[in-house]
């Protein structure tokens, strides 16, 4: 609505030129736009961030062993010393990284991987020497939880990886500070247009400067507006907020053999999902078996279960 009545008073102001107190309006803008500026600051948490729109699905190691997920990465005490194996996917497709943290060197020859995922499959990973580590040669499919038997010469090490997926995108966010940011931001970048035009305006004498910046002005506000209305509008109809996490529960349901009959996902706050999930099943199973099988996606906060066995 202040879209619309700023771009009426601009196309008004067009036709209907009022004159325009250049020193008293340019002030007032300036002033503004610190403001603005500081409530910006102040609303990101001195530049912290409230609204980041790249939560995780799940934790990954990168870059080397500078920046490692308690989850993907573990080390093993061996009797030459520790070694340290991560599932490396940065950029790439994953796979078991190995190396030596103390102690000698590893022989890819010596080095084989063995997981063993919940459903009884299992797949060994042959290494390859690469340049201070190994690597498997083939990729780990997912979801990245597993048992992982770890066999360097005649010794074998078990390591269990646990793969948690939270919610991302606009099921995370927080869409009241959003709300802030965006008031400020805007009127930020309002107040920045007016100066623009009022400039302008006084330097050349194009008085059409000033409605010229409110129209732009007032199209920035109402295209930020109708993002943020899509968004809480999405979330007060129950809307899926997250296909990637539908697609993921589905993936683990149907993955051991079950058939999901449907899948109710919605949002309780920001990083919060509710899910309603019927199975329908021809094994001894109970919902118990599938609260645990999703107890990774911890962005679950309220999970109800229904299950239809199938003869």
């Amino acid at each position: 609505m202040i879209a619309l009545l700023i771009g009426y008073e601009s196309v008004s102001r067009i036709f209907m030129p009022v004159p325009i107190h250049f020193a008293e309006a340019i002030a007032i803008a300036c002033l503004g736009l610190a403001v603005n500026i500081a409530s910006a600051w102040l609303l990101s948490g001195g530049g912290h961030g409230h609204d980041h729109g790249h939560s995780h699905g799940h934790g990954h190691a990168h870059g080397g062993h500078d920046h490692q997920d308690h989850d993907e990465s573990h080390e093993i005490a061996t009797a030459s010393g520790v070694v340290r194996l991560e599932v490396f996917e940065d950029g790439v497709p994953p796979r078991f990284r190995l190396r030596a943290e103390t102690g000698p060197a590893l022989a890819a020859r010596a080095v084989t991987i063995e997981t063993v995922r919940p459903d009884g499959a299992r797949q060994v990973f042959i290494m390859r020497d690469q340049a201070g580590y190994l690597e498997s040669v083939a990729e780990i499919r997912e979801p990245h939880a597993f048992a992982a038997n770890v066999r360097i010469g005649q010794d074998t090490y078990p390591v269990v990886f646990e793969e948690h997926e939270h919610a991302q995108g606009s099921a995370a966010r927080d869409n009241n500070m959003r709300a802030a940011v965006i008031h400020v931001i805007a009127d930020a970048a309002v107040s920045v247009l007016v100066i623009v035009g009022l400039l302008l305006a006084r330097a050349f004498g194009w008085l059409w400067m000033d409605p010229l910046a409110g129209i732009i002005g007032a199209c920035v506000i109402a295209s930020w507006s109708y993002g943020l209305i899509r968004d809480t509008g999405a979330i007060l109809l129950d809307m899926n907020p997250d296909r990637s996490m539908a697609s993921n529960l589905r993936q683990a349901v149907e993955g051991d053999g079950d058939r999901l009959a449907d899948l109710h996902l919605w949002r309780l706050g920001p990083g919060y999902l509710g899910a309603i999930v019927s199975v329908v099943t021809a094994k001894p199973r109970e919902a118990d078996y599938y609260r645990t099988r999703l107890a990774r996606f911890t962005s679950l906060s309220h999970l109800t279960v229904e299950v239809t066995h199938q003869s």
